[in-house]
């Protein structure tokens, strides 16, 4: 939610670049956390259960059954990469949300983690936002921002087609594109960019506008 005069204070802002398969989540949200001065990247496909990657890689879609334990990894992944980020540092920043009202009062405190995870539905984005319910108030870390990467499906055919590293198998694009629940910016802590561009282009537009995003908005 929008927020005028105040915002809530995490020591760490988790950045979730999501969108369907050939968008280029791991790429821009690799470099991403690169051009973040080396935060940590997660790539939420090297977490699959190999019975997720078998499934896929024979043309199978996934069902949510499949991916919820794969979110709670990426979930729980992201939280250890937050830990290890304040690990050292001073104990004030391990406490939970505080709203202040002077924004350079965080920012010099302001650390990421960066993690590509297709984040397809809202339910799966209100989950990976939320921290574990048995995790103690003093021990939340992290507030979260998703990077929907939009690319029409004649480039996400193209690209996928080219692909041959990949365990992803093109026929289940259809599949994908039929989950995928866009986010409402108005309504989540997202934004949307047009992932068609140069790399390099697409990646410092994300850079600028989410760490606006991030500066101007309670997360």
């Amino acid at each position: 939610m929008r927020v005028q005069e105040s915002y809530s204070v995490y020591p760490v802002r988790a950045i979730i670049v999501m969108g369907v398969s050939g968008c280029g989540k791991s790429t821009i949200g690799s470099q991403l956390a690169q051009r973040l001065g080396h935060a940590p990247f997660i790539d939420a496909d090297a977490l699959h259960p190999a019975s997720n990657v078998e499934k896929m890689a024979r043309g199978e879609p996934l069902a949510d059954k499949d991916r919820w334990p794969w979110l709670s990894r990426v979930r729980e992944e992201i939280g250890k990469a937050a830990q290890e980020l304040l690990a050292g540092h001073d104990s004030s920043l391990c406490s939970a949300r505080t709203i202040v009202g002077s924004r350079e009062s965080s920012s010099s405190q302001r650390m990421y983690v960066v993690c590509g995870c297709s984040s397809l539905k809202r339910s799966y984005r209100e989950f990976l936002s939320r921290s574990d319910p048995d995790t103690p108030l003093e021990q939340l870390t992290h507030d979260t921002v998703f990077v929907y990467v939009d690319v029409s499906k004649t480039e996400l055919l193209r690209r996928l087609d080219k692909r041959s590293d990949h365990f992803f198998n093109p026929v289940l694009l259809d599949s994908q594109l039929e989950t995928l629940e866009p986010p409402d910016t108005t309504r989540e802590a997202a934004i949307s960019v047009f992932g068609e561009g140069p790399t390099e282009s697409v990646v410092e537009d994300v850079y600028h506008r989410v760490t606006s995003y991030i500066a101007k908005n309670s997360l």
